[in-house]
């Protein structure tokens, strides 16, 4: 349980760096942000693909199509809706939009995987369901009323944002649990490897995205310069920076926490996600975080303590989950 806690920390404030691309990068579209972070992955993970050579060669080729599955919806589309809602909508919207997850991620697995992992009851999780969503309801409250008092803002924009964030969380909600599902069935299997397998997976896909993305701005006349922007140089540092230790080190982190923990609990923990990547907008933003940010922060903290009190209980042989 400490270990799998530890990891999935590490997750979270790894995780939470991909919020601040978008913010660093506001000339480059979200497409070329996507292809270029998981293309700069793929490309990471070749050296480690064959230092793990032996145990990726034990890999069967449905497994090798269960990881391009879960880099095309878990890291390409999920980084596509997130970077194009970051784009219009800023940082803290996004990130506390995202940071339902926990909710939704426990309730879908308390729903399907009850006889797996034995079920969290709803009673006893219930407060740290709600204690989350305060939490989360104080930090939007503050955005909307930073939104309001800007005169030049843009609430249809706005709105498309967060509306562009739900398809993040639904591309995300499918991929902890279909990745859980892989590493339970098979936990002889290295997580180190399976994480380099989803990147190895991934290049191609990304590969083909970024040709098609530089195809499409030299047939619709773009001013943007390809392949690399505008900024190439901190393109590239950016995309590797974040390829290496969000993409990869931060899958890492996040397999050996779901081989540790029930898919239920390990799903809230995705609140260290959360609370990293609105620490990062804050600092680039420039601002102590206001009262009511502040509480939001406690609550969510609040809610995950009181959720990893929560212990599972097995169902009994003729019992369905609710």
């Amino acid at each position: 349980m400490a270990s799998g806690i530890f990891f999935a920390l590490g997750a979270g404030l790894l995780w939470g760096l991909v919020f601040i691309g978008p913010l660093l990068l506001p000339d480059y579209p979200a497409a070329l942000q996507s292809f270029g972070r998981y293309l700069a992955f793929g490309l990471i993970a070749l050296p480690l693909a064959w230092m793990d050579r032996r145990t990726l060669a034990q890999f069967s080729r449905a497994d090798w199509i269960e990881a391009a599955k879960l880099g095309l919806v878990g890291n390409i589309l999920y980084y596509l809706f997130l970077a194009s809602a970051i784009a219009r909508a800023g940082g803290p919207l996004p990130t506390m939009i995202i940071g339902t997850l926990p909710v939704v991620i426990a309730i879908s697995s308390n729903l399907r995987d009850a006889r797996r992992d034995g079920q969290l009851p709803w009673l006893k999780l219930l407060p740290s369901l709600a204690l989350i969503a305060a939490g989360i309801a104080c930090v939007n409250q503050v955005e909307l009323a930073h939104l309001r008092a800007d005169p030049q803002a843009d609430f249809g924009r706005y709105a498309l944002g967060a509306l562009l964030t739900v398809g993040a969380v639904a591309c995300w909600t499918w991929y902890p649990l279909r990745n859980a599902d892989w590493l339970r069935h098979h936990p002889d299997r290295n997580p180190r490897a399976w994480a380099t397998a989803q990147g190895v997976a991934t290049l191609p896909l990304a590969l083909v995205g970024y040709l098609g993305f530089w195809a499409w701005t030299a047939v619709s006349g773009s001013s943007l310069p390809m392949p690399f922007g505008p900024r190439p140089a901190e393109f590239l540092g950016l995309m590797f920076a974040i390829g290496l230790l969000a993409s990869w080190l931060g899958t890492l982190c996040w397999n050996e926490a779901s081989q540790r923990l029930p898919t239920a609990l390990v799903g809230q923990l995705i609140v260290f996600e959360t609370l990293a990547a609105l620490a990062y907008a804050l600092l680039l933003r420039g601002t102590v975080p206001p009262l009511l940010t502040g509480m939001g922060v406690v609550l969510l903290v609040a809610g995950v303590v009181w959720a990893l009190r929560v212990k599972p209980e097995p169902l009994a042989a003729d019992a369905h989950p609710a």
